[in-house]
C-alpha cells in the first residue's frame, strides 16, 4: 500500500514590514543582502559576542567535516563557514562556497573562499553524488522552496554523505522567547543603525528577527528531510536558540 504523503510545506509568510506581497519575496531578500554585504561581518561578530565564527567551526566539526572531503557550503554569504571548511578539509579536500548574492561573494573572495559560485539552493550547479557533505548557515528561512532544496542537497550528495544545517528557532520557554525578541528585534537592529549608520542595516536585522520569528518548526524541516530521502535526521539545540538539524543521505 502507497504511504501517505505529507502535505506539503506552507508558504513563507508574506512579511508587511518589507514587502507586500511573496511574488515580492525573492526579490527583496536578494536586494537586502547586496546592499548591506560589506556591513553584515561587523553586525554579526557583535551580535553573537564574537562568538558566532567559532561556534560555526565547532559545529562542523561535530558534523564530521574531515581533511580530503569535498564540501558545498550553500548559501555561504560572506563566507564564513567555507573559509573554516577550507582549512578543516585541507589541501586534499574541496570547498565550493555557493550564494546567489554576487557582493557577499566579493566578500567571500576577500577572506580567501577559493571556489565561488552564483546560485541558488533549488538548482545547485553540481553533479550527482559529487559531494560529501553539504552545510547551510542560518539561510533556512530564507529558501524559497525548502522541498525542492533538500532534494538537491540530496542529489549532489554521495551514498553515506552528510548534510549539517545551522538555524536559529525561537525559544520555547515564553521568558526565553521574550527576551530573544528583545535582543533581536529591539536592541541589534538600533546598534547595527549606529554602528554603521545605515538604515539599511537596520532594515537587515528587522528582517532577520521576523524571520526567525516566523520560521517552520523543527518538526516540519525534519519531516521534509526525512521526505527528501535523508536517514539519521536529528536536532541539537544550542543556548535554546541554535538549531543544529544533521542528516545522512
Amino acid at each position: 500500500m502507497d504511504q501517505p504523503r505529507r502535505p506539503a510545506l506552507a508558504p513563507h509568510p508574506v512579511l508587511p514590514a518589507h514587502y507586500g506581497r511573496a511574488e515580492e519575496r525573492v526579490s527583496y531578500i536578494r536586494q537586502l543582502f547586496d546592499v548591506t554585504a560589506n556591513s553584515y561581518d561587523h553586525i554579526n561578530a557583535w551580535m553573537s559576542l564574537n562568538r558566532g565564527d567559532q561556534y560555526r567551526r565547532d559545529a562542523m566539526i561535530r558534523a564530521g567535516v574531515q581533511p580530503g572531503q569535498r564540501l558545498l557550503d550553500c548559501a555561504c554569504g560572506t563566507g564564513v563557514i567555507a573559509a573554516h571548511a577550507q582549512e578543516l578539509v585541507g589541501a586534499d579536500g574541496a570547498v565550493t562556497a555557493l550564494d546567489p548574492s554576487l557582493p557577499m561573494l566579493a566578500v567571500a573572495a576577500r577572506r580567501g573562499v577559493r571556489h565561488r559560485v552564483a546560485a541558488v539552493a533549488e538548482r545547485l550547479p553540481l553533479t550527482d553524488a559529487s559531494i560529501d557533505i553539504v552545510t547551510m548557515g542560518y539561510a533556512l528561512r530564507h529558501v524559497a522552496d525548502l522541498g525542492v532544496a533538500f532534494a538537491e542537497f540530496a542529489r549532489v550528495l554521495r551514498p553515506g554523505g552528510r548534510l549539517l544545517i545551522l538555524e536559529m528557532v525561537p525559544p520555547i520557554s515564553r521568558a526565553g522567547y521574550l527576551c530573544t525578541k528583545l535582543y533581536l528585534k529591539h536592541l541589534v537592529p538600533a546598534l547595527a543603525s549606529v554602528v554603521t549608520r545605515s538604515s539599511d542595516a537596520r532594515r537587515l536585522m528587522r528582517y532577520h528577527w521576523d524571520t526567525v520569528d516566523q520560521c517552520l518548526p523543527p518538526s516540519a524541516v525534519m519531516a521534509a528531510l526525512t521526505d527528501a530521502g535523508f536517514s539519521e535526521v536529528r536536532r541539537s539545540v544550542e543556548l535554546s536558540l541554535l538549531s543544529e538539524y544533521t542528516a545522512r543521505r
